[in-house]
């Protein structure tokens, strides 16, 4: 275990957290044959679902008050460990189903202390399904618990226990660790990425703040032979949350507006800043849920706040010379804002968790923020007024912004008969078959129109690098002609009201858009611009699946001799595995092609490698965490030089980057 103030004696536990706590609902047969179900998907987001539910355990003990350290660890053959200083499991026997309370929990869907209100007032996890179904999923389960002075054991595998429960040893400590396998037969994949934990574990570190949790990588040694390893460790919770989101912005008030109160009993945290970009950043967490479709905290968060500022506003006359109607959205550009309630029953829309639907919140929400808020424009004038003034430029921006897109409509509609002149369209008008390439430079667009199938597969060259939109206020951005002919290709549509936003995707004409961009630094920056566009201003894309990377080769390997056998290499690695499968280790025997661009390939070339299904290899962008998302691209393509230096000399050790 960790350091002596992580520990949490036997004494802390209360008396009656026994094994008449844990109520059993039904039974666990249906995990493993509908997993999607339970976990989501059975993808990468499903696997790492499973180190979600069993760390939100431990999260729960520490929300009850008995847990403070929560250590994940990724262990060599790709395991996972999770061991926290909690309670312990209760070991037992449990009255009704005569077996161990811990067997009980592993084995029984909808079996565990969170459904016994006097166990835990709130509680994350997939309504109890979590750990069990993490068993069910495993090849592998071993779980251990300090409890009452003694280590108990007990071991699984695909759910089933394969041990009777055991006394193992002595302990002067609670606790429980979780050590599991993923069951390959389930999942399409089995290795764990560890950035994609870290921002997990991150977030909810921010979210409980004193909680300490900590990340190793036993499978990444340095050469000293120490694993990677992170810790995460918040003192103020959502105010450094929203700072270090925030990091690439530039603030347009310096202080983060903090807010944390409880109203008829639901616990709410609120903390917001304003920043000089244009767009909204507002993340909503109901018990450490991340809610990605809001729900009604956010309602209550968005009206509390419109109302508040725009009587603020009224009464304070600072709105008499403004020409044009205020939206609600000009109230919430360049916000930045994380909202985190604790509701002891949550009612969420949907199996996945990213909606909640308590009526009830909305109200308590509404109030509680309107009343702080109130009291911090009153506080602070200055502040106040730069926030409004912030609103009344977002105002003018959007009626500028809609003129500009009013006057590419006359001359040409968005989304409508007037296609990009440089546009090779395929035959098919079926959109789900349908693939748009954006291919840098009219050279390889060149090549790709020659390569390419014709009924399925469109190209759009684009000139040189786009817009930064990160940057460009909305209007600039329909000033921008590659900009405009992506929306043409695409058949997107923009706000066609003066006071929306919100991308019209009804006539989208391709379900496949592939970044192709030379496998080089001007590429790569090519890319993260379009990548950029897309999160920034036409987000469905993304949250589809619609979005893709092609992945053209780096090299040519041939053997020299009369039997010439030649196969494209993506990486060093395979060039070496090249030469020891097919030049018996002889690098003399190579001959190597290294592509520069994409230009540099005949269209049969880019055809075989990048473009033709059976062959290629394309890159899913995803979105699995919002707030790492947004804070990456504010980093990367924002106007701030030294986070922008500190991300790159901090990911340069794990990440290809080409020199």
């Amino acid at each position: 275990m960790a350091s002596e103030e992580y520990q949490n004696t036997a004494e802390q536990a209360p008396k009656h957290y026994q094994a008449d706590n844990i109520q059993v609902l039904e039974g666990l047969e249906a995990v493993r044959k509908r997993p999607a179900m339970y976990i989501g998907d059975i993808s990468g987001r499903g696997l790492h679902h499973l180190v979600y539910e069993v760390v939100d355990n431990s999260i729960d003990e520490a929300l009850a008050g008995y847990a403070n350290h929560i250590e994940v660890t990724i262990l060599e053959d790709n395991s996972i460990r999770v061991v926290d200083n909690g309670r312990g499991i209760p070991v037992d026997m449990h009255e009704k189903m005569h077996k161990p309370a811990l067997e009980v929990v592993l084995t029984v869907l909808h079996a565990g202390g969170k459904f016994d209100k006097g166990s835990y007032k709130v509680s994350g996890g997939l309504h109890g399904v979590g750990v069990s179904c993490v068993n069910a999923l495993s090849d592998y389960l071993r779980a251990e618990i300090h409890r009452e002075g003694k280590v108990y054991m007990q071991e699984y595998a695909y759910g089933k226990p394969t041990t009777g429960l055991k006394v193992i040893g002595e302990s002067d400590h609670t606790g429980t660790t979780i050590i599991f396998h993923p069951d390959a037969s389930i999942f399409t994949e089995t290795v764990y990425d560890y950035e994609t934990l870290a921002n997990r574990l991150r977030d909810l570190a921010f979210l409980n703040a004193g909680i300490t949790l900590t990340l190793t990588d036993m499978r990444e040694l340095d050469e000293e032979g120490n694993p990677r390893s992170e810790r995460f460790h918040s003192d103020e919770g959502l105010k450094e949350f929203v700072r270090y989101i925030d990091q690439g912005k530039e603030h347009l008030i310096e202080d983060v507006i903090h807010i944390n109160t409880e109203s008829k009993g639901v616990p709410i945290e609120v903390a917001m800043t304003y920043n000089t970009s244009f767009n909204e950043n507002i993340y909503s967490y109901v018990n450490n849920i991340n809610t990605i479709e809001g729900g009604t905290h956010l309602t209550g968060f968005r009206r509390g706040l419109t109302t508040t500022l725009k009587k603020y506003a009224e009464d304070n006359h600072l709105l008499d010379k403004l020409k044009i109607e205020l939206s609600k959205e000009d109230f919430r550009d360049g916000l930045t804002a994380v909202i985190s309630v604790k509701v002891a029953e949550p009612q969420f829309e949907g199996q996945t968790k990213t909606k909640l639907g308590n009526n009830e919140v909305m109200g308590v929400v509404y109030t509680a923020i309107s009343e702080a808020l109130r009291n911090f424009l009153e506080e602070n004038p200055k502040e106040a007024r730069k926030i409004v003034d912030k609103v009344i430029l977002a105002a003018q921006a959007r009626h500028a912004a809609y003129n500009a897109r009013m006057k590419v409509q006359r001359k040409s509609p968005l989304g409508g008969a007037g296609l990009p002149g440089k546009l090779a369209d395929c035959k098919s008008r079926d959109a789900a078959a349908c693939e748009l390439f954006l291919v840098e430079g009219d050279s390889a667009g060149g090549s790709a129109k020659s390569g390419r199938n014709p009924n399925y597969q469109a190209i759009l060259p684009l000139r040189g690098k786009i817009l930064n939109v990160e940057k460009a206020m909305d209007h600039k951005v329909f000033e921008s002609e590659e900009i405009v002919n992506m929306f043409k290709a695409l058949g997107v549509t923009i706000g066609t009201e003066e006071d929306s936003k919100e991308p019209n995707m009804s006539k989208l004409r391709y379900h496949k858009i592939i970044i192709m961009t030379d496998a080089d630094v001007d590429g790569a920056h090519i890319a993260t611009l379009l990548m950029t566009f897309f999160f920034r201003r036409i987000r469905p894309i993304i949250d589809n699946g619609y979005l893709y990377i092609a992945t053209p080769p780096l090299y040519k390997c041939t053997m020299k001799g009369k039997n010439k056998v030649s196969e494209y290499a993506w990486d060093d690695r395979q060039v070496q595995e090249f030469v020891d499968r097919v030049c018996g280790g002889d690098r003399s025997k190579l001959t190597l092609v290294r592509y520069k661009g994409l230009g540099e390939m005949n269209p049969e070339q880019l055809w075989e490698t990048t473009m033709d299904p059976e062959n290629r290899m394309l890159k899913k962008v995803t979105l699995t965490n919002a707030a790492e998302a947004d804070r990456v691209f504010s980093v990367l393509m924002g106007e701030e030089v030294a986070p922008r230096r500190e991300f790159i000399e901090e990911h340069a050790t794990y990440a290809n980057i080409d020199a």
